[in-house]
């Protein structure tokens, strides 16, 4: 396969956080030599997520440095590769391919080996946070190409998967699957609550649909996104701006289910929606909190009986590929394009992120062609 070499001064746009909560610059930045089996991918699309508002606004973590390219969302075209690599599933890949792929876990540490748990690896990459400034500068998506390092592993996208679709399974729609992995089977009697609209709730209303509940509700804000939340599966719907009172929120799934609560709540909204959510839970219930955005103290008068509670942070390689199998395989039965609600140009990230702040759209998308 093709050695990408590449010289100091070669280089691409991408959109940067200087400062927090101050418009993002675009930059010409370095395109790096690649190490070996490291892949150059020219990005097609990167959607944005709430996580690359947070960071704008402020550091969520100690691995959060300025400068950094925002983007965690990328799907591309292989542009070169150093040395042979093959996709999850052994198949050799070579330039043209377009792809998208996994964070890196150390694979050695208790939590990889032991536990098997390598999503709580404290030494696990990510991307959309790291320094723009240090090799290999492009590990953010809202770039016109960005460095894939060797440990990665690649996920093929099919042809009847849209590239916008493609980079929001590189992270919304792969942590819902993980969450779906955690809670287990859903059976014919079960009713589903989501508390969330954005991109994490209804896609993860159409999973819960498509595995088979009884009834999907969600729960959420703005109209426009509870709208997009019916065609995915959903089968009732309430908007939090209308219904203020979470007494009354909590006493609306309860008609829906018999009194009892919902069977499983999966929570993809923030942090501080928890203890409302169990209130809407059946004893002996499942809860699934996966939108763990935000602080809260978690007061409750008192928890369901027998409930089972899992947390889920972002997904393991197979998780990429169950999101990107979903969405070419259930492509017929929901609208996925509707998830995708606006598009703009690299130029336009700050419209874009300020779209993303203001819950105006469902995701945004960069898009490069």
């Amino acid at each position: 396969m093709p050695n990408a070499s590449t010289s100091s001064n070669r280089n691409c746009r991408a959109a940067v956080v200087t400062a927090n909560n101050r418009p993002l610059e675009i930059q010409h930045v370095p395109i790096p030599e690649l190490e070996p089996g490291a892949l150059l991918v020219r990005i097609l699309a990167s959607t944005l997520c709430g996580t690359d508002v947070h960071r704008w606004h402020g550091p969520l973590g100690a691995k959060d440095t300025l400068p950094f390219i925002t983007g965690h969302e990328p799907c591309g075209v292989i542009e070169a590769i150093n040395g042979d690599r093959n996709d999850i599933l052994g198949d050799p890949v070579q330039p043209g391919d377009r792809i998208v792929w996994s964070y890196v876990s150390c694979g050695s540490c208790y939590y990889c080996s032991v536990a098997l748990q390598p999503c709580i690896c404290p030494q696990r990459a990510s991307w959309g946070h790291n320094p723009s400034d240090r090799f290999p500068y492009l590990l953010g998506s809202v770039a016109e190409y960005m460095y894939v390092p060797p440990e990665c592993l690649l996920v093929k996208v099919p042809p009847e998967v849209t590239s916008a679709s493609a980079a929001a399974a590189a992270c919304a729609y792969r942590t819902v699957m993980h969450g779906f992995d955690r809670l287990g089977a859903i059976t014919s009697t079960e009713t589903v609550l989501v508390q969330g609209s954005g991109p994490l709730g209804n896609f993860a209303a159409a999973v819960a649909k498509d595995h088979g509940a009884k009834a999907v509700f969600v729960i959420g804000a703005p109209a426009a996104r509870l709208e997009v939340a019916k065609h995915m599966g959903a089968d009732a719907v309430l908007n939090i701006e209308s219904v203020t009172d979470p007494k009354q929120r909590t006493a609306w799934v309860r008609e829906r289910t018999a009194g009892r609560g919902a069977d499983i709540v999966i929570q993809v909204a923030n942090s501080a929606a928890v203890a409302e959510g169990l209130t809407m839970l059946r004893a002996g219930g499942r809860f699934v909190n996966i939108g763990v955005g935000g602080k809260a103290n978690i007061a409750v008068d008192t928890l369901p009986e027998q409930m089972t509670f899992l947390t889920v942070r972002s997904g393991e390689p197979r998780h990429w590929l169950q999101a990107i199998d979903f969405l070419a395989t259930r492509k017929d039965r929901f609208p996925f394009e509707e998830m995708i609600s606006a598009e703009y140009r690299l130029e336009d990230i700050n419209d874009a992120m300020a779209a993303m702040a203001n819950f105006t759209v469902v995701k945004p998308v960069i898009t490069f062609d």
